[in-house]
């Protein structure tokens, strides 16, 4: 009997650990930043009142995989945001993740390279930069580069091992959050037939032409969900109206979401607000695009 139990409990941790299998997207250093030596670290005591990631010099995958019996084939990579210094690693990543697995989903957390933050503390320092948007588009350009390019190795990689992920290759989508928006379409607006993303998900994206110079909806553009609040802080809702207006006069599928109120930055985290809802919009976008089904 205690045997029975101890290999069931083996069972139990391999399945749990094969859900959250961590995967490095490179061999070696990341193609463009192999002179960066710092460590990745995380914060929770910030003024944003949530667990950050920063530093990050070796871009992963962390591999949120559905029960076997609700898997769809279906996979969304999903990259957070944090303006290029940051990942909010919760709201914008696991939570997502989450409540994608719910769905059959299989949820991959990226996390891309960032601007490298000088104290323990990267959401105070950043803030502190955001005063002047300019300087701090200026800072994040050489990077915005490196962390697109690790959202094409992300889906690259998962499209590659999809039968070892019991998905299909052509499920594959990208969603982001804010800077991780910028990823979804600095991906979405220029990949090859090996990056392609299947869908894109841009949830209040920064597409400012210093982050995405080329802004030309691809002749075969994936399908788009696209979301964001009027009362967006940063000013980033028409952001996300222009980019549903191009997909609509290129003739491609898009639907948008724009929010009365809400603010930058919602996430998955509970306002008691219509914005609250937006991932079952999300769902049933998905669903009405047959991304549901098995």
């Amino acid at each position: 009997m205690i045997r029975i139990r101890t290999l069931a409990l083996l069972l139990l941790a391999t399945q749990f650990a094969h859900a959250q299998q961590v995967i490095r997207l490179y061999e070696g250093k990341a193609p463009g930043s192999e002179s960066w030596t710092w460590d990745e670290a995380e914060n929770s005591k910030n003024p944003f009142n949530t667990r950050v990631i920063y530093n990050v010099a070796t871009p992963t995958i962390t591999a949120y995989l559905p029960k076997p019996e609700l898997a769809t084939g279906t996979a969304v990579i999903v990259a957070p945001g944090g303006a290029f210094h940051t990942l909010s690693i919760d709201s914008e990543g696991i939570d997502v993740a989450k409540w994608l697995n719910a769905k059959g989903v299989a949820a991959f957390v990226l996390k891309y390279r960032v601007v490298r933050s000088m104290t323990d503390n990267p959401v105070t320092e950043l803030m502190a930069k955001m005063a002047d948007f300019k300087k701090l588009d200026e800072e994040n350009a050489p990077v915005i580069p490196l962390a697109i390019a690790d959202g094409k190795r992300a889906i690259e990689y998962v499209r590659q091992h999809a039968k070892d992920f019991g998905i299909a290759t052509n499920r594959v989508g990208l969603m982001g959050f804010s800077a991780g928006g910028t990823v979804t379409m600095g991906v979405g607006f220029d990949y090859s037939p090996a990056n392609r993303p299947d869908f894109l998900a841009p949830i209040y994206p920064y597409l400012g032409e210093m982050a995405i110079a080329k802004q030309v909806v691809p002749a075969d553009a994936p399908p788009l969900f696209v979301c964001a609040a009027s009362d967006d802080q940063l000013g980033l809702a028409p952001h996300s109206t222009k980019l549903y207006n191009d997909w609509l006069a290129a003739k491609k599928i898009a639907e948008l979401h724009i929010y009365q109120k809400g603010g930058h930055g919602f996430g998955m985290r509970k306002q008691n607000l219509p914005t609250d809802a937006w991932i079952d919009r999300f769902g049933d976008w998905l669903n009405l695009n047959g991304l549901l089904k098995k």
